[in-house]
């Protein structure tokens, strides 16, 4: 069992078998992506399923793998949370894809592009990243909101008059400003309302400088100092020390390798008589 498991560990440490799942990810996308022409669907509908299959097929002997290669504790797989993912992602896949489940098939069929972030390093680290900025993005989310509150009453008190199309109420004026964080056509309402108050300029720049610059720069700066941490973490966990049953398993391996050099070298020695 312990030479079954180094194999495995092998196989799955492996960089070849790393692009290899990669490619099958990108294959997978290409599928379904091919599997929304109708035209394509008549012609090769049999091929596109029968390449689902194999794909899907080959992520089982891949997860299968990984337990394999974390025996004899293969429970040890759903401690980590990507492995949890793409369990998840397998077992949708799995759902028959007729009748009521039927939507259900097809997004886990589509989930297995997300399968792309569990497998390449670099992405779990940003989605760490952006998962550990929750918190500070949602503090940000409530200051950013209690500001455009506020400019979203004193818009509707300063302009619902003169263009009632973009302040006659708090719900439109509040579409309003979203519409000014996002400077797309901003300058098509600060020009209308200056039309009947010429200082209206500085109501929106001094909103689109607080709110737009300044929140767009904290949003940032939150993502990358997590970002940094999550490096960090990542390097703590790269130290970490081996556990005992990792130990023991490696003694196994360098006993059992030592023994077959010693048979080796005695069939050399008994040759050489």
């Amino acid at each position: 069992m312990d030479r079954t498991a180094h194999i495995a560990q092998r196989i799955v440490g492996a960089r070849i078998f790393e692009y290899a799942i990669i490619a099958l990810i990108l294959a997978s996308g290409a599928l379904l992506g091919l599997a929304t022409s109708p035209d394509i669907v008549d012609r090769y509908g049999d091929a596109l399923a029968m390449g689902n299959r194999v794909i899907l097929g080959v992520f089982i002997v891949e997860a299968a793998l990984k337990m394999l290669a974390l025996a004899p504790t293969p429970q040890r797989y759903f401690r980590d949370g990507w492995n949890v993912f793409d369990f998840a992602i397998i077992v949708f896949a799995l759902v028959p894809a007729t009748g009521s489940f039927a939507m259900v098939a097809r997004l886990g069929r589509l989930l297995r592009v997300l399968r792309l972030i569990s497998a390449i390093k670099e992405l779990r680290l940003i989605v760490g990243a952006l998962v550990r900025s929750i918190p500070s993005v949602a503090n940000i989310m409530m200051l950013m909101s209690i500001v455009v509150y506020i400019y979203a009453i004193v818009g509707y008190h300063l302009f619902h008059e003169a263009d009632p199309t973009h302040w006659r109420t708090l719900g439109i004026s509040l579409l309003s400003l979203f519409r000014v964080i996002t400077l797309e056509d901003w300058t098509d309402i600060m020009y209308a309302a200056m039309e009947h108050h010429g200082l209206a300029w500085l109501y929106f720049l001094s909103f689109v400088v607080g709110g737009t610059f300044v929140v767009a720069n904290l949003f940032i700066a939150v993502v990358i100092n997590n970002l940094d941490k999550a490096k960090v973490d990542q390097l703590m966990t790269l130290e970490t020390p081996p556990s005992r049953e990792e130990l023991l398993r490696e003694l196994r391996t360098t006993q059992e390798t030592l023994r077959r050099l010693e048979e080796r070298l005695a069939g050399y020695g008994r040759e050489g008589r």
